[in-house]
C-alpha cells in the first residue's frame, strides 16, 4: 500500500498579503481540487465563545491619542465618487480586528494505492474499490494464498495451512530429482520506476514478489523445483536478436537516474542489468532444456520482452526474452521452434524478428478490436514475409471480456492443429497473465485453470520440452494464482480443466473463422476443421436469426398500418426496415 497526504491551507476570516492561500493538489488522475476550510480562534488557550470585538472597548477620536489619525466623517450613503475621493477613510489601522487575523490549519486527505492492482482510494475505505483487496494486504509475504478481506496480521495461520496442504508432496531439489527448473534472481527487482507519477507504474517489483511469495508458500520453489542461477546475456547474443544501436542504447540507461525509452517504458541506472539478467537466464533455461538437463522451465523475469523490436524498446520492454531464448534453442540443436503467445497484447517486437523465418513459428492470441487496442498491430491478415508466410498467425479477439472457452476453443481449431503440423522440436510460450480475470489493463476473463489447461495442451508437442517466460500481467492476485497453476502443470498435476463441448462466444467463433480461412492457403489441414465450424456457425447464425424474429413478433401491429400512416412504424416492427 502506498499512502500520500494532502495538505490544504485555508484562512478565515480573509487574510492579509502575507497570506499564501489555499494549497491545493491534484488526486491521482481526478483533475478536480479537494479544499476544506475551518475556522480557528487565534488565542493559544484555545477559548471559544469571545471574540476581539467583544473584549475591545471603542474609543472616541476625540479622545485617541496622538499621532493616530481621527477617522474622516462620511455621510451614512456613499456614491462611488465618495469611495473614490475618500479612500484613506476606509484604512481603519486603529482599529482591533484581531477577529479578522488570517489564521491557517492543515487538513490532511490521506489516499493509499493498492498493492494488488495499483487504483487508488481514499483513505476512510479499507478495501479497494476496483478489485476488493485489503488495504493492508498480505499478498507480498503470503502469495494469492493470503486471504483479500484480511489484514496481514491475519495470515500466519493462511500460510501455515498452504504449506501442510502440500507437505506431503514437497522434496528439496535438486539437479538429479528435478524435472522443473525456475530462473529467478531478486536483482531484477532493482528496476522500477524513479518517481511515481499519478499513480504506481503497473509494471513493478510486486509482480515478481507476488509470485514468488505464492510459490514459497505452496513449497514449489524452493522446494519441488531446480533453481537455475542467473548470468548475464553477451553482446553477442543479444546481436542475433537486436542491432547494436539498441544495445548500446539500453546500456545508456546505466549512466542515468531515470530515463525513458516512451512514456510508458522507463528505465532506472539498474534497468540494463536486469534485462541483461532476464535474457541470460531465458537463454539458459532453454538450453538446459533442451539438452535434457531438465524436463521444462519457468522464467520468473522482468523486465519483459515481447514488445521489444530489433531496433527500438517499447510497452515495458527492454529486449525480448523469448526471441533471445528461440535462438539459444537453436544453438543448442533445436532446428524447429514454436512460440505461442497468449499475453492479451500482441507481440509486435517477436513477430517483428521472427515474421521472415520459416523455422520458428510465431502464434499469438491477443486483444486487438480492428487495432484500437495496444500496439495496433497483429490483425490476422499478418501472417509472415518473404517466403515466411503461414509462420505467423494472429488470433486477434474483437473485444474485452475474453475467457477461457474462446481460449480453448482457439487452441483445439487454430493453435493445435497448426502447431502440430509444424512439428516443433522446442516450445516457448510467452505467458502474458494480463488477460486474466480481474487485470486492470487486459480486462478479460481467463481463469487460473484456463492458464493450466492451454500448458497442458502445449506441454503435448515437442517431448514436453516446454520454457514459459513471463511476460505482463499487473493484477499481483491474478497473476501469482496464474503462474503457480501453470508452474503445477509443469510439475505433472492435473490442469483441473474440462475441455469436453466447448462452446465459444459468438465473437470468439467468428474470430477463429475469419483465422481459419487466411491460414488455410498455408496449412491445407486446416480445410476441413474450417468447413465443420462454418456449419456451426450458420447454425449459430439462424438461431439467433429466428431469436430475434421471435422478440420482433412479439408485438403485431394492425394489418391497416401498412397502407395509413403509420406505415413506416409498421415495416419497422415488422423487420422489413431497419434504424441504425
Amino acid at each position: 500500500m502506498v499512502s500520500e497526504t494532502v495538505q490544504v491551507s485555508c484562512v478565515t476570516n480573509g487574510g492579509d498579503k502575507n497570506n499564501q492561500g489555499f494549497k491545493r493538489k491534484h488526486l491521482g488522475s481526478d483533475e478536480n481540487t479537494t479544499t476544506c476550510c475551518h475556522d480557528e480562534m487565534s488565542d493559544d488557550k484555545g477559548d471559544i465563545g469571545t471574540s476581539g470585538r467583544d473584549t475591545t472597548t471603542y474609543i472616541n477620536d476625540d479622545t485617541q491619542p496622538d499621532g493616530v489619525s481621527k477617522r474622516t466623517r462620511l455621510p451614512k450613503e456613499l456614491t462611488f465618487q465618495d469611495m473614490y475621493n475618500n479612500q484613506d477613510a476606509f484604512d481603519d489601522d486603529d482599529e482591533d480586528d484581531s477577529d479578522w487575523e488570517p489564521v491557517q490549519k492543515h487538513v490532511e486527505i490521506l489516499k493509499w494505492f493498492c498493492t494488488n492492482c495499483t487504483m487508488v482510494n481514499l483513505d476512510d475505505v479499507v478495501h479497494c474499490d476496483i478489485c476488493g483487496e485489503h488495504k493492508e494486504s498480505g499478498i507480498l509475504k503470503h502469495g494469492f494464498y493470503a486471504s483479500p478481506c484480511s489484514p496481514e496480521l491475519d495470515l500466519i495461520q493462511v500460510e501455515s495451512e498452504a504449506r501442510e496442504r502440500d507437505k506431503d508432496l514437497r522434496f528439496e531439489a535438486s539437479a538429479s530429482n528435478c524435472s522443473t527448473a525456475v530462473g529467478f534472481d531478486e536483482r531484477m527487482l532493482l528496476h522500477s520506476e524513479v518517481e511515481m507519477k499519478s499513480h504506481p507504474h503497473p509494471e513493478r517489483p510486486d509482480r515478481l514478489r507476488a509470485i514468488a511469495a505464492s510459490l514459497t508458500a505452496a513449497g514449489i520453489f524452493p522446494g519441488k523445483c531446480y533453481p537455475i542461477t542467473a548470468r548475464e546475456i553477451t553482446q553477442e547474443e543479444l546481436q542475433r536478436v537486436h542491432s547494436l544501436e539498441h544495445i548500446e542504447t539500453v546500456e545508456l540507461t546505466s549512466q542515468i537516474l531515470s530515463s525513458y525509452f516512451t512514456p510508458d517504458t522507463y528505465a532506472n541506472k539498474h534497468s540494463a542489468h536486469a534485462a541483461r539478467l532476464a535474457a541470460g537466464l531465458c537463454a539458459d533455461l532453454a538450453s538446459g532444456i533442451f539438452s535434457g538437463r531438465v524436463r521444462n522451465g519457468f522464467a520468473l523475469v522482468r523486465p519483459p520482452g515481447h514488445h521489444a523490436g530489433v531496433t527500438q524498446a517499447m510497452g515495458f520492454c527492454l529486449h525480448n526474452n523469448a526471441a533471445v531464448a528461440a535462438l539459444a534453442a537453436q544453438a543448442a540443436g533445436a532446428k524447429k521452434v514454436l512460440i505461442v503467445d497468449w499475453d492479451v497484447h500482441h507481440g509486435n517486437g517477436t513477430q517483428e524478428i521472427f515474421e521472415q523465418n520459416k523455422s520458428v513459428l510465431y502464434i499469438s492470441l491477443h486483444r486487438h478490436e480492428g487495432g484500437k487496442f495496444y500496439p495496433g498491430t497483429g490483425a490476422a491478415y499478418e501472417v509472415g514475409t518473404k517466403g515466411a508466410e503461414g509462420y505467423c498467425v494472429n488470433i486477434p479477439w474483437s473485444r474485452g471480456g475474453v475467457g477461457d472457452n474462446d481460449y480453448i476453443f482457439a487452441f483445439q481449431h487454430v493453435v493445435l492443429p497448426i502447431a502440430s503440423k509444424f512439428s516443433p522440436d522446442f516450445t516457448i510460450i510467452s505467458a502474458g497473465f494480463d488477460a486474466a480475470r480481474g487485470d486492470p489493463l487486459g480486462c478479460c476473463d481467463v481463469t487460473p485453470a484456463g492458464y493450466a489447461q492451454m500448458t497442458h495442451m502445449l506441454s503435448t508437442l515437442s517431448g514436453g520440452k516446454l520454457l514459459v517466460i513471463l511476460e505482463g500481467g499487473y493484477n499481483l492476485r491474478s497473476i501469482s494464482s496464474s503462474a503457480t497453476a501453470v508452474i503445477k502443470v509443469l510439475l505433472g498435476e492435473s490442469s483441473g480443466y474440462e475441455p469436453e463441448n466447448i462452446v465459444p462466444s459468438k465473437s470468439g467463433l467468428h474470430t477463429v473463422l475469419e483465422v481459419l480461412k487466411i491460414q488455410m492457403k498455408y496449412w491445407p489441414t486446416l480445410s476441413s476443421s474450417s468447413e465443420k465450424l462454418q456449419s456451426q456457425w450458420g447454425m449459430y447464425s439462424m438461431e439467433n436469426k429466428k431469436k430475434q424474429v421471435k422478440k420482433r413478433r412479439l408485438f403485431e401491429p394492425p394489418l391497416w398500418w401498412r397502407w395509413g400512416r403509420k406505415q413506416l412504424l409498421y415495416h419497422i416492427l415488422t423487420g422489413h426496415f431497419h434504424l441504425k
